[in-house]
This record gives structure tokens, C-alpha cells and sequence, in this order.
């Protein structure tokens, strides 16, 4: 069964998160504390959402209990200058092992769409490891297509602080006066 989260899932999407980063190979990357995530999907302005796949008691659930979570999908809204609409970017996507080929994963993915089709959003996208062929083989089965022209960027760490300084620096002329979300 798939459904919004709720904030007593936090407990459980952290811990799936950090299960998600350890099959990722990057555990000891995961900052994430609950109450981050608790702020970030259920404070004042939520900026995620997430779905919780949990047991509906069948056997394919691995013998999972009734209402046991067994994977979730973190998003946020993005937004397209070409379609003039939102998007849904998928952060994380995560099924727990003994749940894995039940289903889950698609149905996440499938409820996602919806919300797209939904609201009329044009484009549902998310990025995947390139060694992680069974994900890539699952996601070319529902239709997805890679974006190869495209890269992923990213600025962390120093880098960021120092491009951050050049804003509020004296030295830059052209420098913002206000930005806000």
C-alpha cells in the first residue's frame, strides 16, 4: 500500500535513508538528523513530500507485518522554463531488500506519475548511479529515458562558501541586495 507520509514515519524514512545511503556506498555522507527531515517534510513550508510503501500483509511483503514500512520516495517540485509547468524531482527512492521485485517500487514510482498527470505537471525526473544496473534496467522497463547530453553538477564544502563570499563581497558590483525564498 503507498501513502503520504506522515510525521511519525520520520523515525523510519531516516532510517531508510541511511539504509538507502549504505547500498549507495556513501553511509558516512548522510548529515540528515530527524528533526531536519521532520522540519523539511512537515514544518511551517514544507520543501518535500514522501510516500511510504508499507505491508499490506500478502506474502510477497517477505512476511513484513501489516503496516510495516518497506520503502519510500522522497520528492520536491521543481519547475520547467521550457513547459512553463512544476515537475517532480525524485530525491530518493528506496524498497528494502526483502521487498524488492514485490511491486513497491513501481507503485511509488506509478503514484508519483499520478500526482504529475494530477496537476498537470510535464515532467517527472531523478537521477541514478551509473553502476546501478538493476535500478537502470527497472526504470528503462517503465519508460524512463536517460538524460545523456546532460551532467550532473554539484558545489559542496569550500567551493560553495567561496562562490557564497563573492555575493556579499565589497569587490562585486553586481551583487544581489536581497534574495529570499
Amino acid at each position: 500500500m503507498i501513502r503520504p507520509a506522515t510525521p511519525d514515519d520520520v523515525p523510519e524514512i531516516h532510517t531508510m535513508i541511511r539504509e538507502l545511503a549504505d547500498y549507495e556506498r556513501a553511509l558516512e555522507d548522510v548529515r540528515t538528523t530527524e528533526e531536519q527531515l521532520r522540519e523539511a517534510l512537515f514544518g511551517e513550508h514544507p520543501a518535500i513530500f514522501a510516500l511510504i510503501a508499507e505491508s499490506d500483509g500478502s506474502a510477497g511483503d517477505g512476511g513484513a507485518a501489516v503496516g510495516e514500512p518497506l520503502g519510500f520516495a522522497l520528492w520536491f517540485r521543481n519547475f520547467s522554463t521550457w513547459t512553463g509547468t512544476h515537475g517532480i524531482y525524485l530525491e530518493d527512492l528506496y524498497v528494502r531488500p526483502r521487498a524488492r521485485g514485490t511491486g513497491l517500487g513501481k507503485a511509488l514510482l506509478a503514484e508519483l506519475a499520478k500526482i504529475c498527470v494530477d496537476r498537470g505537471y510535464r515532467r517527472f525526473e531523478w537521477s541514478v548511479l551509473d553502476w546501478n544496473a538493476p535500478s537502470i534496467a527497472f526504470y528503462k522497463s517503465l519508460g524512463a529515458e536517460p538524460m545523456n547530453e546532460w551532467t550532473v553538477q554539484r558545489m559542496s564544502g569550500e567551493p560553495l562558501r567561496t562562490l557564497a563570499a563573492l555575493a556579499q563581497s565589497d569587490e562585486n558590483p553586481n551583487r544581489a541586495t536581497a534574495l529570499s525564498n
